[in-house]
């Protein structure tokens, strides 16, 4: 649809509802009275969703549009187990507080429409009523039942679900004390009332080996069965490419080919070639299983693609996108086998640039499946062992190691920023239990297949960018101005300083700020904060670029095994070079991308969220196994209430003010701690030692005493 005619038609909605003889109506109503044919309603129905989204009209409560209330906004409660809680609308920096009174029935992650009462004053946020719940996010409940002798009730596994829910002695499917259940809430209550529910599945005792991550998989409503259609068109999908699939594509089976991965993986959807030429440049291929090949476009294998959004990895089991048949098996570049594929081809200079690049439909036979271990074996640790196994291939990785270097230098000088965190492993026994935690490090190896996959991510939308055909990209905004400024301050304290320009920052200053805190004590501390003041990445059909690698073109084009989106492109791609592109593709894809990238926005945070709150929960229970012992840590967070401290291996507890053997002051200038009596200072980054008093996986908490506070014995 043209800009020109899509805003005339958004105009005369609009005026059409301002009529004074207009009167709340659903979209079928208003359809008849416009006299918009059947075959347009659903661009009728784009426009509607634009204004919604401009804050210009509303639905209520029965689906009806109406001329939206100026004074009102609409946002995301968080609940506060205290019963209050806040108000999170995209666009505003500050959270609305709302008071217990005002909070109505809503539950934490339900869409509200609030209305302010008070603007923000010093130390205050601004304040707010809400006033309609517009969409629920709690239909179904995890937590732990607790029976009384004619009826029972659910405390929530969420803390931030305040409300315990009320069962009926009928309603309780035979649950015990300690059940962990999932619950249909069928009322919501009121001020007054609790909720009240009725439990529709029984998980097992909160004791019970798996049931804890089993809880957190259906509180995020994870889905972990596919239904019947899927598995029936996956039982048609052939196991190995038939003879007719070659037809059009480039073969490329005789070139040297390898996938590197961790030692666990299954699901290998990338593959590597690579060569020097003469002239010193390189030759790399990036080559991605061609998934959309086989989960076409529509099909029951699609629709719950889509739905899924992403593949779960949660630390005993993965939630996959697709069926294993698909993602460990034709959809897999397993070594050995012909495999179809799509292909990013490019050239790169001695400098890192991208020369230029072929995108290709290929088919290939992948040589060798390589780990990141047995990689990082070849070219760090020189092991002699390693070396003679993969003998033929050592000149390969080397190859590799100067091309990805060549490329990290570039993006390094145009200001692109890497946070090298280390990630958490976590062991479990046969039981589930965690038995160890420690840092998950990167190597040489996983940083050469991060640096092919972001040329190949880059050279892609750049390409389809300037072929001005709709598309889906992954962006990532410049950091908000308020952040920044807190940031600034925050920075002072520690002798560092950001540039900014017109109140913007540029991502190389942020580069050189993680440059200069390398190595000191403040190092981790300082680089959380600088990731918590960036906005969150996240899937668009305009791109407005990558603020945190610093290009302007980037999306995700690498993993359609596990990520939708990445699926979704490369129907548009091989669309393109197939020649079926047309303008009815063209428009079809323009009405249906912007669902897209909101949908798969919406599933990546839920995994995210999911996968951390897993993580969590077993760090405290093998935080429990060690009560009692004495370790040093870093401070990661000072607050009014206390101070985080984590260790070397990732875990991280809290020393609580009111456990302090002393009056302790927060100076939230300086994010320091001041004893009254003892004048002890804490800062961040300071190392101390800890004992570890507790840690209760109900609340996901960990406590420390300091060291020095415990009364030794």
């Amino acid at each position: 649809m043209h800009t020109e005619i899509y805003e005339a038609r958004k105009n005369l909605i609009l005026e059409f509802m301002k009529d004074a003889r207009y009167r709340p109506m659903k979209l079928k109503e208003m359809c008849s009275i416009l006299g918009v044919p059947r075959r347009d309603r659903e661009e009728l129905k784009l426009v509607l969703d634009q204004l919604i989204s401009e804050r210009q009209i509303d639905l209520d409560d029965k689906g009806r549009y109406k001329i939206a209330d100026p004074d009102l906004l609409e946002g995301t409660f968080i609940g506060n187990t205290r019963g209050f809680g806040f108000v999170h609308v995209d666009g505003i920096e500050d959270d609305f507080y709302i008071s217990e009174e005002n909070v109505m029935t809503a539950l934490n992650g339900d869409k509200v429409a609030i209305k302010k009462i008070f603007d923000a004053r010093s130390g205050r946020r601004s304040e707010a009523v809400i006033v309609n719940i517009i969409e629920r996010a709690n239909d179904f409940v995890v937590g732990i039942f607790e029976k009384s002798k004619n009826y029972g009730f659910v405390v929530p596994d969420n803390l931030k679900i305040a409300r315990d829910i009320f069962i009926d002695k009928n309603h309780t499917m035979g649950a015990v004390n300690g059940h962990k259940v999932v619950v249909h809430i069928t009322d919501y209550g009121n001020g007054r009332k609790s909720p009240e529910g009725e439990i529709v599945e029984i998980l097992g005792h909160l004791n019970d080996p798996g049931v804890d991550i089993l809880s957190i998989v259906r509180a995020y409503h994870l889905p972990e069965q596919f239904p019947e259609d899927v598995m029936d068109q996956v039982a048609n999908i052939p196991e190995e490419v038939l003879p007719e699939e070659y037809a059009g594509r480039k073969d490329i089976r005789n070139w040297q080919t390898v996938t590197i991965d961790g030692e666990e993986a299954k699901d290998l959807d990338d593959a590597i070639t690579i060569k020097k030429t003469g002239d010193g440049h390189y030759i790399l291929g990036v080559h991605i299983a061609d998934v959309s090949h086989y989960v076409t476009e529509g099909s029951p294998l699609d629709k719950e693609a889509l739905k899924r959004g992403t593949s779960v990895y949660l630390t005993d089991r993965v939630i996959p996108m697709l069926p294993h048949k698909l993602s460990n098996g034709i959809c897999s570049l397993n070594a050995g086998v012909d495999r179809l594929a799509l292909s990013c081809i490019m050239e790169i200079d001695d400098k890192g640039t991208i020369l230029n690049h072929e995108i290709a439909r290929t088919v290939i036979n992948v040589d060798r499946r390589m780990t990141y271990t047995a990689v990082k074996q070849i070219l760090e640790d020189k092991n002699a062992d390693t070396i003679s196994e993969y003998k033929d291939f050592v000149p390969m990785f080397e190859t590799m190691a100067e091309a990805a270097d060549k490329l990290r230098e570039k993006r390094k000088v145009r200001g692109g920023i890497d946070f090298d965190f280390p990630e958490s492993k976590i062991i479990l026994d046969k039981k589930g239990r965690a038995v160890d935690v420690m840092p998950y490090e990167r190597n040489t190896a996983t940083k050469i297949i991060e640096d092919f996959m972001l040329a190949a991510n880059e050279t892609i939308a750049e390409d389809y960018f300037w072929q001005e055909i709709p598309f889906l990209y992954r962006t990532h905004e410049t950091p908000d101005a308020d952040r920044i400024h807190k940031l600034t301050l925050f920075l002072k304290n520690f002798g560092y300083y950001l540039k900014l320009k017109s109140g913007e920052v540029h991502p190389k200053e942020f580069q050189k700020l993680l440059g200069n805190i390398e190595g000191t004590p403040e190092e981790a501390m300082i680089s959380r904060l600088v990731l918590r003041s960036m906005m969150r990445a996240k899937y668009t059909t305009e791109n407005s670029g990558h603020f945190g690698l610093a290009v302007k073109y980037y999306t995700h084009f690498t993993s359609p095994i596990r990520r939708y989106p990445d699926l979704q492109i490369h129907r548009i791609i091989k669309e393109t070079l197939s020649g079926a592109w047309d303008k009815k593709r063209e428009e079809h894809y323009r009405h249906i991308l912007p669902d897209v990238a909101t949908a798969t926005s919406q599933c990546e945070s839920r995994a995210d969220e999911a996968e951390r709150e897993v993580d969590k929960l077993k760090k405290v229970e093998y935080m429990s196994r060690h009560v009692g012992e004495y370790h040093e840590g870093v401070i990661s967070g000072i607050t009014n209430w206390g101070m985080y401290v984590e260790l070397p291996n990732t875990c991280e507890g809290m020393i609580r003010l009111q456990n302090m053997n002393d009056y302790y002051i927060f100076d939230e200038n300086k994010y320091e701690l001041v004893g009254e009596m003892t004048r002890n200072t804490f800062r961040l980054g300071q190392k101390i030692k800890i004992y570890i008093a507790g840690a209760d996986k109900i609340t996901r908490t960990v406590d420390f005493l300091l060291a020095d506070d415990v009364e030794w014995t």
